[in-house]
């Protein structure tokens, strides 16, 4: 009996890295032994806004969200006894992205590897970063200009390298539709490759329109989001046919990889999301002419915290099921010529193309981040309304809330808890990486790469040259920021209130009898200090909190303590809103209230939002934090209420 022939399945990749190189060499490794077939490194805040571990904005932060890489020595740990030229490596990293990818092909030069035949991305989509997720460092301009040096240098000498990797992932995450997903990833797309036109041979520019890839969200509405990604491949393939008249086809493809949703992982019966992990993944893999060409998976616990190798694996193998097991890659698309599905997506295709000649009568992306910054948050607003209204029904949140309690987050281990020793092995590590290098060779190699910088030379060969002489990440990033500046994106807060109004009028006769209590307007000082730019919760209480007619304060991501103990005392704040999502929420809450008792404004309460485990939570409020908020907490509302409530001060006199 003969078998059928079966597709290729897509790459197997699961999101990670934490603490130390070391010890995110042990997880890769580990992975790649259960079965995974590509690696997807994600680094810690300060690598990925340009600074080193010992500097003080890294404190907290290092080993947090990713794993910290601060020169040669590092990223040689990452993959040792991984052969880079076997291996398909996607580099979670936008700001330093020339500096990161200048390390990777230093370690293969060191490894022996043929480095023409490496393969992988780095994501280098800093307009994103503006949009949804903050780890930018310079300006739109200069930031286009390293992106496009990374992909005129891989033509040149890493041809299998994809240099950018168009990430709309951080869009929905940030609360865009589907319609503004497809347009603000497209219009990404093009403000790339007009730069990148003039930096390439006419003759080479099709085969880097074929090199542009996409990482692109999964949502829970599955047929929703498969139409999404029929229409992306359409789009993509109208745009290179049309706008840059690439005649091949295969350089025309769409080739995306994707991590289905963790925005909608719940804190609340977290054994859903294997669930909903589960339908994510079938809207990128059913549809056989718009599959992903990687899926990386969360674990059903990250709303949580870290997950373990086990929960990984779980993520894992759901995947190797989906290949392996099932007769999925036997067959033809499933749904040409469906007539519900075409619909669809000839809707997404109008609603996109509306967007996309909006930014592009703009001037393009770059010209158009503050518009598209407005809409993420105003589309999120609507999602959190809908949520809260339960005309969106999240299952175990607003729905069916009660329920058996679940023995997988049962134990002290159910959570694996960031190593507190890892910070200080890493700062060892670097001063000594410091005191053993070559000074005079790490000073010739900045002035190269700050000359390249000036001039206008492409910034790949001094960047490489740095990494070899033992330059660390902050040097490196330190020569950027003074030739290129730093920059400061819209926040997409609006000061004017907006006409959502539903359910707050109640609220806003109580901001006013407390502003009149107070003798002036309910003033409420929203802060994300450390490096964190997951902004979105921050915005959307910020944006809450205005429309309940609070005086607000919010300049956005990246604050130091000393700036928002500042902004506090210039601003005579009521209350003080301290996002962090990254899990530094202890030491830098901590600095800040010690800051605010060092300057007299003990007095003003301090609430906390983030992911916060509960042991953590109780430390925060031994601190003196009044009030602390999780994912869990959905209902603004309330939120919104106990802000209110905390600076009554007709409360406090009856007490």
């Amino acid at each position: 009996m003969s078998h059928p022939q079966k597709d290729r399945p897509w790459l197997f990749r699961t999101y990670a890295g934490h603490s130390t190189a070391s010890a995110s060499n042990a997880l890769y490794r580990g992975n790649l032994a259960k079965g995974q077939t590509g690696l997807s490194v994600a680094f810690d805040l300060p690598t990925q806004t340009g600074y080193d571990s010992d500097h003080i904005l890294a404190r907290g932060e290092v080993g947090k969200v990713g794993v910290p890489v601060s020169h040669l020595g590092d990223m040689r740990a990452l993959f040792k006894d991984i052969p880079l030229d076997q291996m398909n490596t996607s580099m979670t990293i936008n700001a330093t992205a020339p500096w990161l990818l200048s390390l990777y092909i230093a370690v293969a030069e060191e490894q022996g590897a043929d480095v023409t035949a490496l393969q992988g991305t780095v994501q280098n989509d800093i307009i994103k970063e503006y949009l949804s997720r903050g780890t930018y460092i310079c300006p739109p301009e200069p930031s286009l200009r390293m992106i496009t040096d990374v992909a005129a240098y891989t033509r040149e000498h890493l041809p299998k390298w994809n240099p950018m990797n168009v990430c709309s992932y951080h869009l929905q995450e940030a609360g865009a539709t589907p319609e503004e997903e497809l347009a603000f990833a497209l219009a990404t797309a093009t403000a790339v490759l007009d730069d990148l036109r003039g930096k390439v041979p006419p003759e080479n520019f099709p085969e880097m329109v074929g090199r542009i890839s996409f990482f692109v969200n999964a949502g829970i509405r599955f047929v929703t989001e498969l139409c999404k990604m029929r229409a992306f491949v359409e789009l993509w393939d109208e745009i290179c046919a049309t706008r840059y008249g690439v005649t091949d086809a295969k350089y025309r493809r769409f080739r995306y990889g994707v991590q289905v949703n963790s925005l909608g992982l719940t804190e609340q019966q977290p054994e859903n999301n294997v669930y909903r992990i589960l339908l994510e993944t079938l809207a990128v893999t059913l549809s056989k002419n718009a599959r992903a060409r990687a899926v990386q998976l969360p674990a059903w616990n990250e709303a949580l915290g870290l997950p373990r190798p086990w929960d990984q694996q779980w993520s894992l193998r759901m995947q190797q099921i989906l290949a392996y097991e099932t007769d999925l890659l036997e067959f033809d698309d499933l749904f040409d010529g469906n007539p519900a599905i075409d619909r669809k997506v000839n809707a997404l295709k109008e609603g996109a193309r509306a967007e996309l000649a909006q930014i592009d009568g703009m001037g393009g992306a770059v010209k158009a981040i503050a518009y598209m910054k407005g809409r993420l948050v105003d589309s999120n607003a609507a999602r959190i309304a809908g949520i809260e209204a339960g005309t969106t029904t999240v299952v175990g949140v607003n729905k069916w809330q009660a329920g058996e309690p679940s023995p997988l987050t049962a134990g002290d281990d159910a959570i694996m808890v960031a190593d507190p020793a890892a910070e200080a092995d890493q700062l060892a590590r670097l001063d000594a990486w410091k005191s053993d290098r070559d000074t005079a060779a790490v000073k010739i190699a900045l002035a190269t790469l700050r000359e390249a910088a000036n001039d206008g030379s492409n910034i790949m060969p001094p960047s490489i040259a740095c990494a070899r002489a033992g330059v660390t990440t902050g040097e490196w990033a330190d020569v950027i920021r003074s030739v290129f500046g730093q920059y400061r994106a819209p926040t997409g807060v609006s000061k004017n209130p907006s006409n959502r109004t539903e359910g707050l009028d109640e609220l806003r006769d109580r901001v006013d009898l407390v502003s009149h209590a107070l003798g002036r307007r309910l003033k409420f000082l929203v802060g994300k200090p450390g490096l964190d730019g997951h902004s979105n919760g921050a915005e959307q209480i910020a944006t809450r909190a205005r429309d309940c007619g609070m005086d607000i304060a919010y300049e956005g991501i990246r604050l130091t303590p000393d700036e928002i103990v500042a902004a506090a005392a210039a601003g005579d704040a009521h209350v003080i809103g301290l996002s962090i999502l990254s899990g530094s929420h202890i030491p830098l809450i901590g600095e800040v209230i010690a800051k605010l008792n060092a300057a007299g404004l003990g007095h003003i309460p301090v609430i906390a939002g983030g992911i916060i485990p509960e042991a953590d939570a109780a430390h925060l409020r031994d601190m003196g934090v009044a009030a602390v908020y999780t994912p869990k907490d959905f209902e603004l509302n309330k939120i919104m209420d106990d802000i209110i409530t905390l600076v009554d001060p007709r409360k406090l006199a009856a007490e």
